[in-house]
Order: structure tokens, then C-alpha cells, then sequence
């Protein structure tokens, strides 16, 4: 009944579609600026900078996984950073979600990387908590930064 599999180029009609529903489901569809021509050059173009796993619940595309390859230091070992993690409602609780999760898991065990690591918006309560039953510890401690858009263009120009 479940299926994962990678994505290919003729996916990227569907991967846009998750995209578009994973931002109206963290109310950030505003923020969304890919398009099916960005997400073809920077998935399966000349150096995909990410890949992506589709999974399917009975021949139907069901939710996805879109990661890349992260380094970390202090272990001296890659790692994969997963950036999105989304399953339409109407699928949830059929472990999909779970089965995104454990392949990665076993992609980093296999090939002797370090970690698995993603983040989450903290009033998702429901993520949050079914990410910690998988044995995900919060990094609390940690507060991400990011640099986009002019301020990206200032920075650089400095």
C-alpha cells in the first residue's frame, strides 16, 4: 500500500504542488517563490543541490521528503538535513510520515553519517510530539538565523 521512492524530473509538477500545500499548512504561502522551472534546475539540473523521496499510499502520491547533504564538524561526518517533511491530511496517520523518516535514517546509517537532522515550527504541537516518539530531541538551546532577499544582497555587498 506505501510506496517510497526518488523523485525524477516528471515529479516535479506533484513536488510543487506538496510545496505549495506544506506552505498553506504552515501559513507561510506568501513566502513560497519556487516554481516548476527553479525546482527542475535546482533538483535535476547539472548539480541538484537536493533530492527529494516521494511516497505513494496505493499508486497515490501521498507526501515527500526533500533533504540534502549536511557536514558536521564536530563529528567529521555528513549528515542529511531534512527541509521539508510533508503528507497530505487525508494520508496522515498511516505512518507515512514515519516511513520518510526511517529511510533517511537508514540512508545515514548506511552510508556511516553522523545525524539526521531538521527543524520544526514550535507551535506545530502535533509534529513536535510525534517527532520526539521517534526519538528526535529538540535543540532548544539553539536558534536558527537566516539571511535572505536584500538583506542577502547587502551582506554580500559588504
Amino acid at each position: 500500500m506505501l510506496t517510497i521512492r526518488a523523485a525524477t524530473a516528471a515529479d516535479v509538477p506533484q513536488i510543487q504542488r506538496f510545496i505549495e500545500a506544506l506552505a498553506d499548512y504552515e501559513k507561510l504561502s506568501h513566502e513560497v517563490q519556487a516554481t516548476e522551472e527553479k525546482l527542475n534546475a535546482t533538483l535535476f539540473g547539472d548539480k541538484p543541490a537536493a533530492e527529494v523521496l516521494i511516497a505513494e499510499w496505493q499508486n497515490k502520491p501521498a507526501g515527500f521528503a526533500l533533504f540534502f547533504h549536511n557536514y558536521s564538524t564536530f563529528l567529521a561526518k555528513p549528515g542529511i538535513y531534512l527541509e521539508d517533511l510533508f503528507v497530505y491530511p487525508e494520508f496522515r496517520g498511516k505512518g507515512i510520515g514515519k516511513a520518510l523518516l526511517i529511510e533517511l535514517a537508514r540512508r545515514c546509517v548506511e552510508n556511516g553519517f553522523g545525524r539526521l537532522e531538521w527543524s520544526v515550527l514550535d507551535w506545530n504541537t502535533p509534529a513536535i510530539d510525534f517527532y520526539r516518539s521517534l526519538g528526535a530531541k529538540l535543540m532548544d538551546e539553539w536558534t536558527v538565523n537566516r539571511v535572505t532577499g536584500d538583506a542577502l544582497l547587502a551582506l554580500a555587498k559588504k
